[in-house]
């Protein structure tokens, strides 16, 4: 988001409250400007998630992948903040 231009989430499929779903979107914001490397978007993400809502959080960050994964119930999130997709669920 270095361009100064604000990119429209695209939420695609979700089961978790508001909360959750308002945090992820503003910490896939705040670690893709402040990190190009999907590593540590995916890093920065989890481990807020690990902190306000218990460990256990895994993320996936990345332009294109396709997962299958087993999931505690209202955690999965998945949706595109362009121009990456981002999958952050917990298991454990």
């Amino acid at each position: 988001m270095s361009e100064g231009k604000e990119k429209k989430i695209q939420s695609t499929d979700t089961d978790e409250n508001c909360e959750m779903r308002r945090d992820a979107f503003q910490q896939a914001s705040v670690a893709m400007g402040k990190f190009e490397n999907e590593k540590d978007i995916s890093k920065h993400i989890k481990q807020f998630f690990d902190g306000k809502y218990g460990p256990n959080w895994h993320c996936v960050v990345g332009k294109g992948f396709a997962t299958h994964a087993t999931y505690e119930a209202k955690t999965h999130m998945f949706f595109y903040q362009p121009p990456l997709a981002i999958l952050i669920y917990k298991m454990g």
